[in-house]
C-alpha cells in the first residue's frame, strides 16, 4: 500500500508523502472518510486506520455500510449490526491500545426505521413502519443507503462518544455516489410530484390545482397502480407531518463533510478505471471545498531499482503482460 498527501500536483514526485500518523493523533480530526470506487480497498484501509487510532490513543469508531461484512473479517469478528460494538485492537497478545476501538455495520432500513420512531408519537410510526411504499423506499430505493450513511454519522458525532468516526463508503460503482445520491433522495421526498401525489383527492394541492391534476393521477394509477397510488399518499401523510423538509437534512449533512475536522481519504488501486475514478472525485471534492487530506494507492509494491521513471516502469510491465517473461521483472527488483 503505498499513501501520498496533495501536496502539488504537476509531478508526484512533488506530493509530500501521506503521514497517516499525523492525520490520525490530530484531535482536531474527528471524521475520516476513506471514498473511491469499488473493489479498491476502502473497508481494510478504514479498518487499518481505525485499529492505528485507537494504537494512538483515539477513542475510534469505524462505520461500514459494506453489506458483504469485510470490516467484521478484517477485524477478527463474527458479525457486526447496526449498534457499535467493541473491537480489541491487539490480537497477538501484546499490550492493550491506549484508545478505544468500536466497529458497526450500517443497516440502511434500520437506521430509517430509527429516525421514524424517533420523530413520530407510537400510532404515525407504526402507520409510517407498515406501509409497503416506506418498506420498498427504506430498503432498496436509490440513494437511501448513502443518505442513511450521512444520518448514522451525524448521530455518531451528536453521540461524542468517540473521537474519531471513520467511514468506509458504500461500494458505489460510483465514488460520486456518495456525495450525489443524498441530495438526489432528499430532493425527491421535497418534490412537488411526491407532495401533489401525497394530497387528499379533495383538499390540499387537487383543490389549489384544480382538476387537471386528478386527470394526471389517474394516469399514474393505471401505470403504477392504484393501490400502490393510494400506499405513496398515504406515507406522504404521515411522513411530511413528522419531518417537514427532508432536503433540509440532507443539506445539513452534507455541509458537516464540508466543516473542519472532517478529512477524505481517497483510496484507488493501479488500474485504469479506479485512477480515472479517484481523479473525478478529487477534483469534485476540490469543487465543492471538501478537504481532502491524503491518498491511498493499494496493492501498489515498492522497487529496489533506483532511478526507475513511470515511463520506464510502464513499458517494462506492458512488455511483461505481453510476453509473460519474468526475468524482466527480476531486473526490476
Amino acid at each position: 500500500m503505498s499513501a501520498q498527501g496533495t501536496g502539488g500536483r504537476e509531478h508526484p514526485a512533488a506530493a509530500p508523502a501521506f503521514d497517516v500518523d499525523a492525520l490520525l493523533s490530530d484531535r482536531g480530526i474527528r471524521t475520516v472518510v476513506c471514498c473511491g470506487s469499488g473493489g479498491v480497498g476502502k473497508t481494510t484501509t478504514a479498518a487499518a486506520m481505525g485499529v492505528r487510532a485507537a494504537e494512538l490513543g483515539r477513542d475510534a469508531v469505524v462505520i461500514t455500510v459494506d453489506p458483504a461484512r469485510r470490516l467484521a473479517q478484517s477485524m477478527g469478528l463474527r458479525e457486526l449490526d447496526n449498534t457499535p460494538r467493541p473491537v480489541e485492537p491487539t490480537g497477538n497478545g501484546g499490550p492493550a491500545a491506549p484508545g478505544s476501538l468500536h466497529a458497526m455495520m450500517l443497516d440502511m432500513k434500520r437506521t430509517f426505521d430509527e429516525i421514524v420512531e424517533a420523530h413520530a408519537d407510537p400510532e404515525r410510526a407504526r402507520q409510517i413502519l407498515a406501509n409497503p411504499f416506506y418498506q420498498s423506499l427504506s430498503s432498496s430505493f436509490s440513494g437511501t443507503q448513502e443518505y442513511m450513511a450521512m444520518e448514522k454519522l451525524g448521530q455518531l458525532r451528536e453521540s461524542g462518544d468517540w473521537d474519531l468516526i471513520v467511514v468506509d463508503t458504500p461500494p458505489s460503482r460510483s465514488a460520486l455516489d456518495f456525495l450525489d445520491a443524498p441530495k438526489r433522495l432528499g430532493r425527491f421526498l421535497d418534490s412537488r410530484l411526491v407532495r401533489v401525489l401525497g394530497a387528499p383527492p379533495a383538499t390540499g394541492a387537487f383543490k389549489v390545482l384544480g382538476a387537471g391534476v386528478g386527470m394526471v393521477t389517474g394516469v399514474i394509477a393505471k401505470v403504477v397502480g392504484a393501490q400502490v397510488l393510494k400506499d405513496v399518499q398515504s406515507f406522504v401523510s404521515a411522513f411530511d407531518a413528522v419531518f417537514g423538509g427532508f432536503q433540509e437534512r440532507a443539506e445539513r449533512t452534507y455541509r458537516l463533510l464540508q466543516a473542519r475536522g472532517t478529512g477524505f481519504v481517497v483510496v484507488a488501486a493501479p488500474e485504469d478505471d479506479a485512477l480515472r475514478e479517484a481523479e473525478f472525485f478529487i477534483e469534485r471534492l476540490r469543487t465543492d471545498r471538501m478537504p481532502l487530506v491524503g491518498i491511498v494507492l493499494n496493492r501498489v509494491h515498492r522497487t529496489a531499482a533506483r532511478g526507475l521513471t513511470a515511463q520506464d516502469a510502464a513499458v517494462a510491465a506492458a512488455e511483461l503482460e505481453r510476453t509473460g517473461d519474468h526475468a524482466l521483472a527480476a531486473a526490476a527488483l
